[in-house]
């Protein structure tokens, strides 16, 4: 566990150490943090990726929770790989095909 103390400057920043930046990827500008303040008092920050609006409908519980339906899928093998779009085409007129 990595652990360090940091000064509060005037306007209330804190700076992260170089090394426990680069270990949670925050060494870019840019970067952001999660602050939770918890009611045990402990103040936590997460790392996060800030996801760009149009993008943001797959973050969504529902979106997630499909996307492990399919992963799930794809594990135990129900799935069907064709290729191209011939290919996508004549496994959909299998499918019209009785038995």
């Amino acid at each position: 566990m990595k652990d360090a103390y940091l000064a509060i400057q005037a306007r209330g920043t804190i700076a992260i150490p170089p090394e426990i930046r680069r270990l949670m990827r925050l060494d870019v500008a840019g970067a952001q943090v999660h602050l939770v303040l918890r009611d045990d008092g402990v103040a936590e920050l997460t790392p996060v990726v800030p996801v760009p609006t149009s993008q943001a409908w797959f973050w969504t519980d529902r979106w997630q929770r499909m996307e492990q339906e399919a992963d799930a899928d794809i594990a135990a093998g129900r799935m069907t790989v064709v290729e191209g779009l011939d290919g996508l085409l004549d496994h959909l007129d299998d499918l019209d095909q009785p038995g």
